[in-house]
């Protein structure tokens, strides 16, 4: 609709004109004697660019020019393609949301033949809804661009995107390069719909999965109804494929996505590309850059300035190197302006780059050829090659120096002055004379905001001045201290003078002259202008991760020798005492005593305590964005591996702590909820070095309030504990017939037959039909424990694990039986209605049945602490301390069947150990060193050198931060970073209790 109107109100060049005169201006143009970047490596001095109707005709030295040609001098001046953005919202006419505030999310579509979910939108055609905007238009090309790619970025998968110039002369008819140019991706929901699915990052990710399986499976004419959205997408995927990611880990996540289904996405991020530069440059992808360097903290006020984290400093500080280190990287890369909230904010961030080591011919090349290149636009747009669009830029000098100006910006060959080029330039001192009185008159600035400063014997006049080639006025104030009082000077520039009229402060007019004076002492200038010369500070070196308490680089393997320490075996054989341990290749090789390595590194445990690193079966740390997808009552194909953050703080502190795994669960906000993830903690690695690929797969079940949503307002079946068992008997009785679907189409020889739908969340269910996955089931009450026993045994598998389990000491003998394991609180009680039964008894008395037991965290905070938290078993229970040890260690380990490797001190395990100053479940006990197959992630010995070393950083910073503000430079308030806890009743993206001191 919106596109055929602006084909009506833009009338093509066959269509009468009824308001006003048709003049058309279709002669050779001749732009003469300047620098020409034909590309990004070629360049031709003293050339000659020639065009017509909107395309180069051609460019050289030697160019025999037409007769009838306009002739434009450009001497002196260098032209460049006009810059080309990938990444736009330009021009488009956004539909306003009109969800309600306080509206109850929707859990069906709210459209019909569309794809059952809201947030995805393939079918959105951005040419369709376009509203041209001459202002943003005139901004944009102000800074250089001349063609853009615009697209509305709402939704999951957000539609596609169209190919424009920005040319206010012509209409869209002639505007409009391409209509479909690309298909654009995001992890965001769109703002247009309150579907609840999805509500967490990794629900995003796995709806883009089924997207991609479904489109598989409808183009191949296996669906018997009508899907307008895949019909498009599937239309759509030979079309520049965009995605949005945002921060350096979905940048990865998003790469990941694109290699599973062999799509090669063109990745947006957010310009902290330097942070994980090895693991951007094994994508292979090319990035969307944005130019939005962090304005300066304002930390004068050094209470507030405590808010400002150690790693916002950092970034304000390395951000301007990152295209320098991505391009030392051979990273391939195109530049954004959609993220400067003021336009003109790119090109001086531009500059910036180039300054702090950016090479001039990648950052034209990023702005010009390669765009062109992705958009299959070569022959079109990015260079200045004959049968080119005539869309260049002509600047007064290096595009990339500060005192270049943008004089012209010709799109499609229409002219846009935006700094008349051959301004004569009058800055300078002179000898301003009138009323028979001399004053020295000082003319300085931007030649378009000219500054003028008029002062006699030291003092100073206050001045206006205005200066419109050939014009020049001023306002002086007169040195009258009683009235206020003005002298006005209008005249024009005569060679080295300037003269005109001067109306007195009486209103008697006279004359006046400034005669310029000559420059005596050039090497003062020189002097003056190096010192004003822009600096390059040092950059902060990158830590892993590149926050507070990050590593200086990744920790290495090492062989360690622990002489004479207390070893905690976990095994038959107990506790140790005055033991050696040998760890090499990160497995522990050798236990016992008088053990010699020459090549090993020698630690004195004498005193000490070495145990097994402690596992924590239910953990939230170290995910991003969601720990529940609650947007629907199963939620099994999310994944909790796709949303592993390695830089979560809590790593750190875990480790401090004496804990080496943990198993990620997703939350509890419906009754199958998603897969978990098995991690190691070490800190400063990747995701995937951290998730162990080769564990037993988990999934997490959730029983009771949380899951029937007793404590929040919600419409989502199930309301009842009756209906969360009809929850998994629907959902168990459909895997079957799913799997059996599957078994009978593979068993079909026919040519003819039809391929079931390959469904994500079903394949997850029939794991566990197959015992190929295995649950962890939050749970407090025991007549649902008992129930979901019941249910396991009837579909012919069992439960791993209850967590929480809460009542397990009212039905641990038929746990024992079932075969379930239960990981436990030590002593939480009574925190909701369901938990009023709870004793600290429970651990011990599940242990007396049978039950292989653990203690687990569920919490950031506690899971500091889970050696005391064993600890409480003995009190609690009067259980051994070897025993109370192991539902820390080798139990969690056996519930999720890696005691093989982990969980006890053994030849052959893991090397994950943790040094202790004391008894491990003493108040009174540290972790001194804590490894991960032989790698040392924590040592409480180098603690105060790294306490040190962050202070350094940050008193480094804020004297940085300190002489930008002196400067003058733009700073921002001090704004504190929130990083709180996942919990399993977080519902959302957003954390609750935060504690940001270190980040």
């Amino acid at each position: 609709m919106f596109f055929c109107i602006s084909f009506l109100s833009n009338a093509q060049d066959y269509f009468p004109k009824n308001d006003g005169v048709k003049q058309s201006f279709k002669n050779h143009v001749a732009i003469t004697n300047a620098t020409i970047y034909v590309s990004a490596t070629q360049k031709i001095d003293k050339a000659t660019l020639l065009f017509k109707e909107g395309k180069i005709v051609d460019v050289g030295t030697n160019i025999t020019l037409p007769k009838n040609a306009t002739i434009i001098d450009a001497s002196g001046k260098t032209i460049y393609p006009s810059f080309i953005d990938l990444y736009s919202e330009f021009g488009i006419d956004k539909p306003k949301p009109t969800i309600p505030k306080g509206f109850s999310r929707e859990y069906d579509s709210s459209r019909e033949g569309f794809y059952w979910n809201d947030h995805i939108k393939p079918e959105y055609n951005a040419y369709e809804n376009l509203s041209y905007d001459t202002k943003t238009a005139a901004s944009l090309r102000n800074i250089g661009f001349g063609t853009v790619v615009s697209h509305h970025n709402d939704g999951v998968i957000a539609g596609t995107g169209l190919l424009w110039t920005l040319n206010d002369e012509d209409n869209n008819a002639k505007r409009i390069l391409n209509t479909k140019i690309s298909q654009h991706f995001t992890f965001s929901r769109s703002k247009l719909s309150n579907q609840s699915y999805p509500s967490s990052l990794m629900g995003s990710m796995a709806l883009i999965r089924q997207v991609y399986h479904d489109s598989k499976w409808y183009a191949a004419g296996n669906s018997k109804t009508k899907d307008l959205s895949l019909d498009s997408f599937i239309a759509n995927k030979n079309l520049l494929q965009i995605f949005e990611a945002g921060d350096i880990l979905n940048k990865l996540r998003a790469n990941k996505i694109g290699k599973e289904f062999g799509v090669n996405y063109l990745i947006k991020g957010d310009g902290d590309e330097f942070v994980k530069i090895e693991e951007i440059k094994k994508t292979r992808a090319t990035y969307i850059i944005p130019l939005n360097f962090p304005e300066a903290y304002d930390v004068s006020d050094p209470y507030l300035a405590q808010q400002v984290s150690l790693s916002d400093m950092k970034f304000w500080n390395q951000a301007p190197f990152n295209l320098k280190i991505v391009a030392e990287n051979d990273v391939n890369f195109v530049l954004t302006a959609s993220d400067n909230k003021d336009a003109k904010d790119f090109l001086s961030n531009l500059r910036k780059a180039v300054l702090y080591g950016l090479p001039k011919e990648k950052a034209l090349a990023a702005l010009t050829e390669i765009p062109a290149k992705l958009l299959n636009q070569s022959s079109v747009i990015g260079s200045l090659n004959k049968g080119s669009l005539a869309n260049f830029i002509i600047v007064s000098g290096d595009i990339f120096e500060e005192k270049s100006t943008i004089h012209e910006n010709w799109v499609q060959g229409n002219r846009n002055i935006i700094d008349k080029m051959n301004i004569e330039d009058i800055r300078g001192d002179y000898d301003l004379t009138f009323n028979n009185e001399t004053f020295e008159l000082k003319l300085s600035g931007e030649l378009d905001k000219l500054e003028a400063k008029v002062s006699k014997d030291s003092i100073e006049y206050g001045t206006k001045t205005t200066y419109k080639e050939p014009w020049i006025s001023f306002v002086v104030k007169t040195k009258d201290t009683v009235n206020t009082s003005y002298y006005r000077l209008t005249g024009v520039k005569n060679k080295n003078t300037l003269e005109g009229k001067a109306i007195l402060e009486n209103g008697k007019e006279t004359v006046w002259t400034a005669t310029k004076k000559e420059i005596t002492d050039k090497k003062e200038d020189k002097k003056e202008d190096k010192k004003n010369e822009p600096k390059v500070p040092e950059m902060i070196p990158v830590s892993f991760p590149n926050i507070a308490f990050g590593n200086s680089e990744k920790p290495k393997q090492e062989r360690i020798l622990f002489k004479n320490a207390t070893v905690w075996t976990g095994e038959k054989e107990g506790n140790l005492t005055d033991t050696d341990v040998l760890i090499e290749n990160g497995k522990i090789i050798q236990i016992g005593k008088n053990i010699s390595n020459s090549n090993a590194k020698i630690i004195d445990a004498t005193g000490k305590h070495l145990t097994a690193g402690i596992i924590d079966e239910h953990s939230h740390i170290a995910v991003s964005k969601g720990v529940n997808e609650g947007g629907q009552n199963s939620s099994a194909e999310v994944t909790i591996e796709d949303v592993v953050n390695s830089d979560d703080i809590n790593i750190y502190r875990n480790l401090s702590g004496g804990v080496t795994s943990a198993n990620l669960l997703h939350g509890s906000a419906n009754p199958i909820g998603g897969r978990a993830a098995f991690i190691k903690l070490k800190w400063g690695y990747t995701p995937d070095e951290m998730i162990i690929k080769d564990a037993p797969k988990y999934i997490k079940f959730a029983l009771g309030e949380n899951v029937k949503q007793s404590n929040w307002g919600s419409g989502r079946f199930p309301q009842t504990r009756m209906g969360v068992e009809q929850v998994y008997e629907d959902y168990f009785s459909r895997a079957l017939e799913y799997k059996k679907e599957w078994a009978n189409f593979n068993n079909n020889k026919s040519k003819n037959k039809v391929t079931p739908r390959f469904d994500i969340e079903m394949e997850v269910l029939v794991q566990i039909l197959d015992k190929k996955r295995f649950i962890t089931c939050h749970s407090y009450v025991q007549s649902e424990i008992n129930m979901l026993m019941k249910l396991a045994e009837r579909y012919n598998f069992k439960i791993q694990t209850f967590t929480h389990i809460l009542e397990g000491y009212k039905v641990a003998d038929k746990m024992a039986e079932h075969g379930v394991g239960g990981s436990t609180f030590a002593d939480w009680w009574g925190y909701k209605y369901e938990v009023k039964d709870a004793i600290p008894y429970n651990a011990a008395l599940m242990n007396g049945q049978g039950v292989v037991v653990s203690i687990n965290s569920d919490d950031a905070e506690m899971s500091r602490r889970l050696n005391q938290e064993a600890a409480k078993a003995v009190k609690y229970g009067n259980v051994s301390e070897e025993t109370a040890w192991n539902f820390v260690t080798l139990n969690p380990a056996k519930l999720l069947q890696v005691d093989d490797k982990v969980g006890s001190i053994k030849v052959g395990k893991d090397a994950d150990v943790v040094l202790w100053t004391d008894n491990p479940l003493s108040i009174y006990a540290k972790a001194e060193k804590t490894i991960i197959d032989g790698i040392i992630f924590y040592d409480l010995e180098k603690e105060a050198a790294t306490l040190a070393s962050i202070q350094k950083q940050r008193s480094i910073l804020t004297n940085d931060l300190l002489e930008a503000k002196n400067k003058g430079l733009k700073t921002q308030a001090p704004k504190k970073k929130e990083i709180g806890h996942y919990h399993c009743d977080t519902v959302g993206e957003n954390c609750k209790v935060a504690h940001s001191k270190y980040q």
